[in-house]
């Protein structure tokens, strides 16, 4: 079964209102045992994809994810990619820069984690912190070593925008495929998950204050979200706005998307040459006397 994306896609130079994106929509699977066969079909099929992948070692892939608290980053990273060989898969999530990295540009820390050829990275959160939870909390501008009065400057965020296109754009042409994800999750259903982190113990350590403190900005962050995606989804390197609130819809989304990425890719084996046929049969008739 191919469930169809399309209508996730963020097209290049439109406009982005959140609040007219749906958080939850009808289930592309039929009950709990259904969904579990099609994961596993995807796990399966995105594991084939990912040798073939390795092997050609002419493309890499890179999946960002980015959500406000309890959207399920980290369950859709873990069960998307439970199937494939972890020396073919890079995860990197990014917090608060350290003290070294606020003396470079805000490209740099992320850059230095770029998947190679033949391999899948994966950014929990990515560069694209520095035009959503940046933009909110202005006041992190300050230890960023700007010059003077760039906090204060309206385009920054602009430039910013460009010079995330043309990094991506750069990595496109050489090899490189990007997509991004933003599962996008309803106020109501973050408030149910956080409560259940409350009530389960197991789940305690997953919650903070600081989540609280977050939600106040929730406006603020559908503001700078919206405008980010509609300046940074390109043809080349897409956004994806994920409905999130069913979580078990959002991962099967999210596969079909990576399933897509790969079978867009002109891949093959490495063709053997005649000789090293020959040789091979000789070592064969070796290993069989």
């Amino acid at each position: 079964m191919k469930i169809d994306v399309e209508g996730f896609r963020v097209r290049e130079g439109g406009d982005v209102a959140l609040g007219k994106w749906p958080t939850r929509v009808d289930p592309v699977y039929r009950s709990k045992e259904h969904y579990h066969e099609l994961l596993a079909d995807h796990v399966s099929r995105l594991s084939a994809r990912q040798r073939l992948l390795y092997a050609s070692n002419r493309h890499a892939v890179l999946l960002i994810f980015q959500a406000m608290d309890a959207a399920g980053k980290d369950g859709a990273i873990r069960h998307v990619m439970s199937g494939v060989n972890p020396q073919g898969c890079q995860v990197f999530s990014f917090k608060h820069p350290s003290p070294a990295e606020l003396q470079h540009d805000f490209l740099w820390r992320t850059t230095r984690d770029l998947p190679e050829r033949g391999r899948i990275g994966i950014f929990n959160r990515s560069y694209y912190e520095e035009v959503l939870i940046v933009r909110v909390h202005r006041d992190i501008l300050r230890n960023e070593g700007l010059p003077d009065g760039a906090e204060d400057d309206e385009t920054l965020w602009r430039e910013r925008y460009r010079s995330i296109r043309n990094l991506e754009r750069h990595l496109h042409v050489n090899g490189t495929r990007i997509v991004k994800f933003f599962l996008h999750l309803s106020k109501d259903e973050q408030r149910r998950r956080f409560l259940a982190r409350i009530e389960e113990p197991e789940k305690n350590w997953k919650f903070s204050t600081a989540d609280m403190q977050e939600r106040k900005f929730w406006k603020q962050y559908m503001k700078a979200y919206g405008e980010c995606l509609a300046a940074t989804s390109t043809d080349e390197c897409p956004w994806y706005v994920v409905p999130a609130d069913d979580k078990e819809n959002a991962r099967l989304i999210v596969s079909q998307i990576v399933l897509d990425t790969l079978a867009g890719l002109r891949m093959a084996y490495p063709q053997v040459s005649e000789a090293r046929r020959r040789e091979l049969q000789e070592i064969r008739k070796q290993l069989e006397k």
